[in-house]
C-alpha cells in the first residue's frame, strides 16, 4: 500500500504527500495542486532531482510557478477571461495580464485534492469543483491517478461535469535533467511542425505556422540553446502532427551531463513549450538549487490555448455522455 505523510498545512488544512518507490525511481506527489514535488532517479553517481521544486511544503502557495501541478479547469491562457456556451457569456477571473491563466488565482493548482493510495506504486487523488467555482459553469468531480512502473509514470487524469462545461488539464512539471543549472544545453525532440503564433499577451492569433527559422523548431532533436541562440525564450503552443502514431512519444528530452531521458507520451493535440527564460525563484530549490533563467523546461500536453474561443478547433467541451480524459506517459531514465 502506499504511505502517505503530512508534510505542512494550508489554510488550517493537512497537506499529504504520497511517495512512488520502484528502485529505480522515486516520485513525492502531493494533495496541494495534485503537484509532483520531486523526481528522483540515481544517475552520475548521485539522486538527480529531475523537475523543479521545493523540498518542504511551505514555498509552495507564494513561490511556485505552477510547479508540477494539474492546471485547470482549464489549462494555459482564455482571452480577456471571457466565452460562450450554449448561448451564455460568461466572465472568468483574470490573473495574467488581461487573460485567465490555468484555471484562474484559485485553479485545480493550488486546490487540496483528498489522496488515497491505490496499492504498492500508486496513487488517486480526487477534487470536487462546484457549479461556478473560478466563474466556471456546472460541478465536475475530477480525479488523477499516478501509478509507477519501473522508470514510468503514467497519469491518467478524468473530469465527470453534472453538465456541458470547458475542461482542459495540463501536468506542469518543469523538468531539469541536471538538478541544477539551467536547461540550454539540454538536447529536445518534438513531434510538432507547426505553432500557433501569439499576440503581445500571449493569446493564439488564429494562424498556424510552421516552426522553421523559430526558436521552436525542434522537428529533430537539438540543444535548446542553439536553437534559442538569441535567448528569446518559448512560451508557445505547438500543434503535435496530424496522424502520428498514438503509441510513439511526442516529445524526448535529454541530458549529457547526466546520461538522462525523458520520454513523453500524449494522446492531446498540443504542447506547450515553456523555457522559462524570465524566471527568478527567490528562495531555494531541491538540494539549495538556484532556478533563475531557463531553470527548466515545461512540455505541458493540452488542448490549445484559447480553444473556447477558437470554434475550428479541437472543442474542450465536455457533458456527462462525453466526459473528460487524459493519459499522460512520462519516463525518466
Amino acid at each position: 500500500m502506499t504511505k502517505l505523510r503530512s508534510i505542512g498545512a494550508h489554510e488550517g488544512q493537512s497537506v499529504e504527500e504520497a511517495v512512488l518507490d520502484s528502485g529505480a525511481a522515486r516520485i513525492s506527489i502531493m494533495n496541494y495542486g495534485a503537484v509532483i514535488r520531486d523526481w528522483r532517479v540515481p544517475a552520475a553517481g548521485r539522486e538527480v532531482p529531475c523537475v523543479l521544486g521545493f523540498d518542504r511544503f511551505a514555498p509552495y502557495p507564494e513561490h511556485s510557478k505552477s510547479f508540477g501541478i494539474i492546471a485547470g479547469r482549464v489549462a494555459n491562457r482564455t482571452a480577456r477571461g471571457r466565452f460562450t456556451l450554449d448561448g451564455v457569456d460568461y466572465e472568468l477571473p483574470v490573473n495574467n495580464g488581461p487573460n485567465h491563466l490555468h484555471g484562474g488565482p484559485q485553479g485545480l493548482g493550488k486546490r487540496l485534492w483528498e489522496i488515497a493510495g491505490d496499492g504498492p506504486n500508486a496513487v488517486i487523488l480526487h477534487y470536487h469543483s462546484p457549479d461556478g467555482e473560478m466563474g466556471y459553469p456546472g460541478a465536475v468531480d475530477f480525479e488523477v491517478r499516478f501509478a509507477l512502473d519501473g522508470t514510468k509514470l503514467t497519469i491518467d487524469m478524468s473530469g465527470r461535469p453534472d453538465r456541458a462545461t470547458p475542461i482542459n488539464l495540463a501536468q506542469h512539471n518543469y523538468y531539469n535533467l541536471n538538478g541544477r543549472g539551467d536547461i540550454l544545453d539540454h538536447r529536445l525532440w518534438i513531434a510538432a511542425e507547426h505553432y500557433t503564433p501569439v499576440d503581445e499577451t500571449q493569446i493564439p492569433t488564429g494562424a498556424i505556422e510552421s516552426v522553421a527559422g523559430t526558436q521552436l523548431d525542434f522537428r529533430t532533436e537539438s540543444r535548446i540553446g542553439e536553437v534559442d541562440k538569441d535567448r528569446i525564450g518559448a512560451d508557445h503552443n505547438l500543434m503535435l502532427d496530424a496522424g502520428r502514431d498514438s503509441e510513439a512519444p511526442a516529445a524526448t528530452l535529454a541530458s549529457d551531463e547526466t546520461g538522462l531521458s525523458l520520454t513523453l507520451w500524449s494522446d492531446q493535440p498540443a504542447i506547450q513549450l515553456f523555457t522559462a527564460e524570465p524566471m527568478q525563484i527567490a528562495v531555494p530549490g531541491h538540494d539549495g538549487a538556484t532556478y533563475g533563467p531557463f531553470g527548466g523546461v515545461c512540455l505541458e500536453a493540452q488542448h490549445v490555448p484559447d480553444s473556447l474561443n477558437r470554434p475550428e478547433w479541437p472543442s474542450i467541451i465536455a457533458t456527462p455522455d462525453q466526459p473528460y480524459r487524459q493519459i499522460l506517459g512520462l519516463q525518466i531514465a
